[in-house]
């Protein structure tokens, strides 16, 4: 009579225990410790202290600028002048600087009225572009097979590297006399920052889309489903706080773009954004400085307005794919 082996109960084990993409034994929950710990450390004593004390050097200078707005002009400029924390000593203020950058009339004025539309009418379609294109961009990469995928994703990322500056005229010798574009049209400018925000915002989402169980992607395309159904009713709604950080993030740069706005929109009122005027607002030789606070802070009522609102996925957004598990 021949005795069967007994197997050994380690190497059963390790027969039987699930391996993760990499080929290493590991389980979800072993990305518990480290996110324990992880919270642990941004939730100490010092990493509080240090958070209050950022955000009270950050706040200083905003709220300086605060207490200026409201400021009489003689309090801001001339031999009257003074720093903002006089306010306290000399309660002297007025809405005036209010009114005149948002409802004042005039080819000469400081309004912003004109400005603020032209840069909701450049940054929402921007944004809407990136998000979509990225976001399709960094699905097939994640999880697309055809040949040289990963040299083509390496080159996308590679393009973060290069001088924005370098690109601009070459950029806008195309627009005109390649593509015929019409010159100062929101065109030109939807087109310039949705190729300067792609490589990054593809790079972002590639890191949150690749961090997606491939049991869920294997799982669908087992029921017959196509490309355009997982990306859209699996990846899209799984992606949501990746996305949201993105359209933050893109939403301020653009928003506060300058230099791509000053070469593709041709400085006509009908186009120029919001950072345009109030590079101009403070008139000849400084003689309305006093007016920079108030427009300043009608500026970034939208921004302000965008971060809380997706704040809830902000920090989601950003530690996404930074711990795997």
């Amino acid at each position: 009579m021949t005795a069967t082996p007994v197997p050994d109960k380690a190497s059963e084990s390790t027969r039987t225990q699930p391996r993760n993409a990499q080929g290493d034994s590991g389980s979800p929950e072993d990305a518990a410790p480290i996110m324990r710990r992880v919270k642990q450390r941004l939730t100490s004593r010092w990493a509080t202290a240090a958070a209050v004390f950022i955000a009270v050097v950050w706040t200083v200078p905003t709220f300086g600028l605060f207490v200026s707005s409201f400021r009489p002009a003689p309090k801001q400029i001339g031999p009257r002048s003074d720093g903002w924390w006089n306010f306290f000593a000399d309660w002297q203020f007025t809405f005036q600087h209010y009114l005149d950058v948002t409802a004042s009339s005039g080819s000469q004025s400081p309004n912003l009225s004109q400005y603020f539309v032209n840069s909701l009418a450049i940054v929402i379609p921007v944004t809407i572009f990136i998000l979509v294109l990225a976001s399709m961009a960094a699905y097939i990469f994640a999880w697309g097979k055809f040949r040289g995928r990963d040299g083509v994703f390496i080159f996308v990322f590679a393009l973060q590297i290069i001088p924005l500056q370098m690109s601009l005229i070459p950029l806008l010798q195309l627009f005109t006399q390649v593509l015929q574009l019409p010159s100062g049209s929101y065109a030109q400018l939807w087109i310039a920052h949705t190729m300067f925000g792609l490589p990054l915002g593809i790079f972002l989402l590639h890191n949150f889309i690749s961090e997606i169980p491939g049991e869920m992607i294997e799982a669908a395309r087992v029921d017959g489903a196509g490309h355009t159904t997982i990306f859209w009713r699996i990846i899209l709604p799984l992606s949501v706080p990746a996305l949201a950080s993105l359209a933050i993030f893109q939403f301020l740069w653009v928003w506060n773009d300058l230099l791509v706005a000053l070469v593709f929109s041709g400085g006509t009122a009908d186009v120029a954004p919001i950072t345009q005027r109030l590079a101009e607002i403070s008139g000849t030789r400084g003689s309305k400085d006093f007016l920079n606070p108030a427009a300043a802070f009608v500026s970034i009522i939208v921004p302000l307005a965008v971060f809380f609102g997706l704040q809830r996925f902000f920090v989601r957004g950003l530690l996404a794919g930074g711990l795997k598990g």
